[in-house]
């Protein structure tokens, strides 16, 4: 399992504010085949949300855990029935190169002062 620190586990929390579901997991559970869909879509993407259709939260807790062990992910978030989950991508693939590091803020700029005089 990867383990992120707080600093990145926030940024990609708001990464992924944005995001919806893209993948299910319904009444049969954490299946292969959705096992194999969540791995497809983390190796595409980096960053997933999953949505788990169900009442259970230990359910739910042990799905973000199995996710993470077997795929080697790390949970990002776990917040109602939405699980957040990231996995790098492979330095040579398609995501790696469409993932862009954030832009370096700069410091706000001071107030700048008027050129013309106040008349009145």
């Amino acid at each position: 399992m990867l383990q992120l620190s707080s600093i990145e586990r926030r940024e990609l929390r708001a990464r992924a504010h944005n995001l919806n579901p893209v993948v299910s997991i319904a009444e049969n559970g954490l299946t292969e085949a959705v096992l194999k869909e969540i791995d497809v879509n983390l190796t595409a993407h980096e960053l997933i949300k999953i949505r788990v259709y169900g009442d259970s939260r230990e359910n739910r807790l042990a799905y973000l855990e199995q996710i993470c062990t077997e795929l080697g992910a790390a949970a990002v978030q776990h917040i109602g029935k939405l699980l957040i989950v990231y996995r790098p991508a492979p330095a040579g693939s398609a995501a790696a190169k469409a993932a862009k590091p954030a832009p370096a803020r700069r410091p706000a700029a001071a107030p700048r002062k008027s050129k013309r005089a106040f008349q009145g």
